[in-house]
């Protein structure tokens, strides 16, 4: 391996290859952790704060290393801007010879299968996807990855994608006629001769559990493992280590079936009938649930009125297709899918019914269509133990949120990381001269009827003291369409001009386009906009947080996780519950000061901040702001004149 001293120092190839590269020391002592756990084959978990250039201090020493690496990261978005911007920079400043691939989940990648078929049928949920399917016929024809991020012209939210995208349970495998020109076998193909592999969390988790998504093949061969954005992953994690099932997975058996039948089974008007039957039992079921966005425990989902009846009801109309498609699986490869999937809802819903597995809880989420069946783990940290030491290899987790005043016991607890060295870095930013914290006086308790009211009237003076520039970070829905719409009534009364800007008015990419741009803008938003946005400069130049973001006490998985952990005598609301907002709050948080230059305060309405006794734990875990609880502090702040 190169000395990492000269590779990060400020006569390195990084500072000149890379514009306005600056040496950091916990840049460069990061690196140096990273590069002796890969070294070692061993774990570690490390935090480093916002500027400290995580990307840079594992890539480099990653790229260095000469094994196989498998960088997995937490959105997409991610995933593209390591893949097309980071990955190419280093590697250019390290002059390596690294081969690099990115691997994404099937249904980013067109189906040539599926394209046809849609192109046949001619059925459309809307006109614009009627345009579409020309413009996806003409990039399949062309493009080399197939990869729906580079066809611009349709958008990524288009309802005609998963009607030409395949999925785990509808792909045919070795006997689709498109086998060897398939985007997805071509992806897996370059990601398993690549040095390194860009993957996301969700698509490792998926594979891990169902082998199913390529990484699988990779993972015997990879070094090491890093996972940056490693704060999602005991969430992510509990999504594959359970057993859900959706009435989404029924429907689409029932369409594609139904489309067999058109294609295929014309003969057998015995299957029209059954998948409407099962269409009809599946509506029904959703019907029942009063409202979308409800998530239930399984008592309480029980206990609805008719819900016995319409599962089952369900399982028999299940029972019914299964026993037409039995009948004609020999006639089409297309029919014994649909045949085999058909058999394995009806084993995964009466699973979910019988309940056997005491370490899952279950739960029900209700959508606009569809119902989501959830049996979750109650911890993750047994299954994630057996991947960890499954072969001897070094496994990096990385974030600027994972400790808790740099103690890492909550997150190693949660990921069964017993063996793992921790490491912290914090931020080079001068948070003191940087920033201020304001906590307002005088704020109701947070479970007042009126405390939404006090937010939205404290935040107020701030607003026009930052002239606009802000988020308002509610942490709930409900709060965030009740803060903007006193907002909104508030800058009216008091001639305040400020463009106010609300969360799914519009995608998140163009809100923040739409921010950048104003320069002047409120945008008032709820989880969307906690974690993974970056606005530099003076447009972002105030963030007010409403509440501290404890997980909702109602919510299923929680619940029963306070439930086990108070029962074995042990502090659920300081082990889990507190570390959970914490690491929430410092995500929320880190989105104000962005880089040397960003001045900015971050204002928490949350009275518990300074009147509780673990509001110590909690604001001694944020970056060294300068503190205050005097709105005319606040005011000297933005009245100062901005550094030159």
């Amino acid at each position: 391996m190169a000395d990492l001293d000269l590779v990060f120092g400020d006569d390195g190839p990084l500072a000149d290859t890379i514009p306005g590269y600056r040496m950091r020391t916990q840049q460069l002592e990061m690196a140096q952790a990273i590069e002796a756990a890969i070294k070692q084959g061993t774990q570690l978990v490390a935090e480093a704060g916002t500027g400290t250039g995580k990307t840079f201090a594992y890539l480099i020493p990653a790229l260095l290393s000469g094994g196989k690496v498998i960088v997995s990261t937490g959105t997409k978005t991610l995933q593209d801007q390591l893949f097309n911007r980071d990955l190419p920079a280093v590697r250019d400043a390290l002059k390596v010879p690294v081969t690099v691939s990115m691997l994404k989940g099937r249904a980013n990648y067109v189906c040539h299968f599926h394209l046809q078929r849609a192109q046949n049928e001619g059925r459309f949920l809307s006109r614009d996807d009627a345009q579409y399917i020309h413009k996806i016929v003409a990039f399949a024809e062309h493009s080399s990855t197939g990869d729906k991020a580079e066809l611009v012209d349709v958008p990524e939210s288009a309802t005609i994608w998963p009607s030409v995208t395949s999925t785990r349970d509808n792909c045919m495998g070795q006997e689709c006629a498109f086998y060897k020109e398939c985007f997805v076998m071509e992806a897996r193909k370059r990601a398993l001769a690549a040095d390194v592999v860009v993957v996301n969390h969700h698509l490792f988790f998926a594979d891990v559990m169902l082998r199913d998504e390529g990484v699988a093949e990779l993972l015997p061969s990879a070094n090491t493992v890093i996972f940056d954005e490693a704060h999602q992953l005991p969430e992510v994690a509990g999504l594959f280590f359970g057993e859900d099932v959706s009435t989404t997975l029924v429907m689409d058996l029932a369409r594609d079936a139904h489309a067999e039948f058109i294609t295929t089974a014309k003969d057998c008007l015995a299957l029209p009938e059954a998948t409407a039957a099962l269409e009809k039992a599946v509506r029904d079921f959703r019907l029942i649930f009063a409202y979308e966005g409800t998530r239930l425990p399984v008592q309480k989902a029980l206990a609805i009125k008719g819900f016995d009846d319409a599962y089952a009801n369900i399982q028999n109309k299940l029972g019914e297709l299964n026993a037409v498609l039995e009948t004609q699986a020999e006639r089409d490869p297309a029919l014994e899918n649909c045949y085999q999937r058909g058999l394995a809802l009806a084993e995964q819903l009466q699973r979910w019914h019988a309940a056997e597995n005491s370490n899952l809880v279950r739960w029900v989420e209700v959508f606009t269509q569809s119902v989501q069946l959830h049996a979750t783990p109650l911890s993750i940290a047994e299954g994630f133990g057996k991947q960890l030491n499954a072969q001897p290899r070094s496994w990096i987790f990385t974030s600027a949120t994972l400790a808790v005043k740099s103690d890492f016991s909550h997150y190693l607890a949660q990921m069964g990381l017993e063996q793992a060295e921790t490491g912290y870095w914090s931020s080079p930013f001068d948070y003191a001269q940087q920033a201020l914290l304001y906590v307002p006086k005088g704020m109701p308790e947070p479970n007042s009827s009126a405390y939404t009211a006090s937010v939205a009237a404290a935040a107020l003076p701030v607003l026009q003291a930052s002239r606009g520039r802000a988020f308002v970070l509610c942490t709930s829905l409900r709060a965030m369409r009740e803060v903007h719409a006193m907002l909104k009534e508030a800058f009216s009364v008091n001639g305040m001009e400020y463009p106010l800007l609300l969360q799914g008015d519009s995608s998140r990419t163009e809100l923040l386009e739409r921010f950048r741009k104003l320069g002047n803008a409120v945008l008032v938003g709820s989880q969307s906009f906690w974690e993974g946005v970056d606005v530099r400069g003076e447009a972002l130049s105030a963030v007010i947080i409403d509440k501290l973001p404890f997980a909702p006490p109602d919510d299923p998985v929680l619940a029963a996780r306070i439930d086990k952990m108070n029962a074995e005598g042990r502090n659920a609301f300081m082990e889990y519950q507190l570390p959970y907002a914490v690491i929430t709050l410092k995500q929320g948080a880190g989105r104000l000061i962005r880089d040397e230059q960003d001045r900015g305060v971050l204002m928490i309405c949350d009275p518990r901040l300074v009147d509780k006794p673990y509001g110590k734990r909690i604001w001694q875990s944020l970056p060294p702001f300068k503190r205050t609880r005097q709105q005319a502090d606040v005011d000297a702040f933005f009245a100062e004149p901005d550094p030159v």
